[in-house]
């Protein structure tokens, strides 16, 4: 029974943590897809970018911890209002796909830059000394970092909440993903709503990444489960993602423990399941 008790709090706390970082980078890419429209499959691109970016600032550089991850999700934000501007907004009234072509497409050449540039290996995260501890809660001890990624996601997460609910920015985000004609008609002006939005996801994609060990295959490896968060979620939806990457990162963590054998087999059943029952996602507004 003990044993069991273990297992079950280790595999939650586990898949918390991954559910946060699921979710930081999956976020963006479900608002983005819902408000433009567009099958942004290099969304994990600026995840990896990210992770490069804190990585070579802290092992090359020195630069502290914490700085790191503010310059990565700074740097990776304006970096992708330079591809939304040059690339994406080009075809945002072009086919599927021609979007998926383009987007995988920068998948691959991601691939190829970042084994050139900091080659075929992963970069391994070394937290700071405060974080590579281990926290005591009385009944249990936890791994600091790991803690961390919960804390920080938690945060981030009632910080967009309220961001996107309670500020006029978020109104119009809201407002131009339920309706966009209607929200042109009042006066929104769309195309630089749609710029800071790109910006926000991509840089908060760059974060999730900055905060994980990285590889030059990390964006194409990982790319369904960012879908599969997305599809589950439903598109356009904040708290959809939300709840979808806790399901998924909980649900991953456990069955990989329990029947490692059998990998994400789960996953991709539990995701037909949901999607046959719900086919708009959990929050998704229906066709």
């Amino acid at each position: 029974m003990a044993d069991a008790l273990s297992a079950a709090v280790s595999i939650l706390f586990h898949g918390t943590a991954l559910a946060m970082v699921l979710y930081l980078i999956s976020v963006g890419l479900s608002v983005t897809m819902g408000l433009m429209g567009f099958v942004n499959l290099a969304h994990g691109v600026f995840a990896m970018l990210g992770g490069y970016i804190v990585t070579s600032l802290i092992g090359r550089l020195g630069v502290p911890f914490v700085i790191a991850l503010a310059a990565a999700t700074v740097a990776t934000a304006l970096g992708s209002v330079v591809v939304e501007r040059l690339l994406y907004r080009r075809l945002y009234s072009a086919d599927d796909l021609d979007q998926v072509l383009l987007t995988m497409g920068l998948i691959f050449m991601s691939v190829a830059g970042a084994t050139y540039f900091w080659g075929p290996l992963a970069q391994p995260m070394h937290p700071p000394p405060w974080l590579s501890g281990t926290i005591n809660l009385g009944f249990r001890s936890f791994p600091g970092y790991r803690s961390f990624l919960i804390l920080c996601g938690a945060g981030l997460v009632t910080a967009l909440w309220l961001g996107l609910e309670r500020t006029q920015f978020g109104i119009r985000i809201r407002a131009a993903v339920d309706n966009l004609r209607m929200a042109q008609s009042v006066g929104v002006n769309t195309s630089r709503l749609f710029t800071l939005t790109f910006a926000l996801g991509s840089g908060l994609a760059g974060l999730g990444g900055a905060l994980l060990a990285i590889e030059p295959t990390y964006a194409l490896e990982n790319l369904v489960y960012f879908l599969i968060v997305v599809a589950v979620g439903g598109l356009g939806s904040i708290r959809g993602p939300f709840v979808a990457a806790l399901v998924i990162g909980i649900a991953d963590t456990g069955f990989k423990y329990l029947l490692p054998e059998l990998g994400a087999f789960f996953i991709y059943a539990l995701t037909m399941v949901i999607l046959l029952w719900r086919p708009s996602g959990l929050f998704g507004r229906a066709a």
